[in-house]
């Protein structure tokens, strides 16, 4: 099984991506925060390759140091939705009488759109890194739990599972021993989807002046801070716009790539159709 072409087109943008921002201080061409009231407002040229904002800061530097954050706040709320969704995923669809009661919390949860959710959240706790992962966690991991439990559901009532459980195999055993890597594929490609929402919705936090506060650069408070130029200097929106585009894209190919590849259904539907394809092209011939 392997990747499709635009699957590892995406993960060479996102490795592209990540290596840039992480090596950003060896050669991007001006500090982020660097004022230049002198060239204020400029458009893009050789110099400032995306042009200046309205303190005269290169936003070609602010989008690759902005990356950071927008990666760091992604991967961690991945992370933990994946850990706290795999986890009660597991308990809720193993034990039938807890998953009556947890998954109408869920439901509850889940009826709220996660981007008010974790608006109302880092409001609260105050707009911070911390914050906004815990915030977007939260939103997030009732997702995660619901195709873990999916998961559980299928493959609790399998013949190895009733003989693990008739040879006392306790349930924690079974639970992350037996059910968990047979569902690791849902859960992995989850993963990548929460990935990108995490990303987006960290931009929208920093849109709206709740998330991370300037001057420290995160491709939301670019966009918010553009709002007043967008008809004398568009470049301003266009490139931390893009820049959230093309990852959030990239992202969401990976994750079909993922789930394509993991799909073992699809995989051989896709050989049949080659079966066929090179059939009729020889009848053709």
């Amino acid at each position: 099984m392997k990747l499709n072409k635009l699957a590892l087109i995406s993960a060479a943008i996102l490795l592209i991506i990540t290596i840039s921002t992480v090596t950003a201080s060896l050669w991007v061409p001006f500090a982020p925060n660097k004022m230049d009231a002198m060239n204020k407002l400029m458009s893009p040229s050789a110099d400032h390759w995306f042009g200046t904002d309205n303190f005269g800061r290169d936003i070609f530097s602010r989008i690759i140091y902005a990356a950071r954050i927008s990666l760091l706040v992604g991967v961690l709320v991945a992370i933990i939705a994946t850990i706290t969704g795999t986890i009660s995923g597991l308990i809720s669809g193993y034990y039938p009488k807890f998953d009556n009661v947890f998954m109408r919390i869920i439901d509850g949860v889940m009826s709220i759109p996660p981007i008010l959710l974790a608006l109302a959240l880092v409001a609260a706790l105050g707009g911070n890194v911390y914050t906004i992962v815990i915030s977007l966690s939260f939103a997030f991991w009732p997702v995660m739990t619901r195709v873990v439990r999916s998961s559980t559901l299928q493959i609790r009532n399998i013949q190895f599972i009733e003989a693990a459980k008739a040879n006392g195999i306790k349930d924690v055993r079974i639970m992350f021993r037996y059910i968990f890597p047979n569902a690791i594929a849902p859960i992995i490609v989850q993963g990548t989807f929460i990935f990108a929402k995490a990303v987006l919705a960290e931009a929208a936090l920093s849109f709206l002046g709740v998330g991370i506060e300037p001057p420290t650069p995160t491709w939301g408070n670019m966009l918010g801070d553009s709002r007043d130029f967008l008809t004398i200097m568009p470049w301003y929106s266009i490139f931390p716009g893009l820049a959230i585009v093309i990852t959030v894209l990239a992202l969401n190919i990976l994750g079909d790539g993922l789930r394509d590849m993991m799909d073992p259904h699809k995989s051989k539907s896709r050989k049949n159709k080659k079966k066929e394809k090179h059939k009729l092209e020889e009848e053709a011939i």
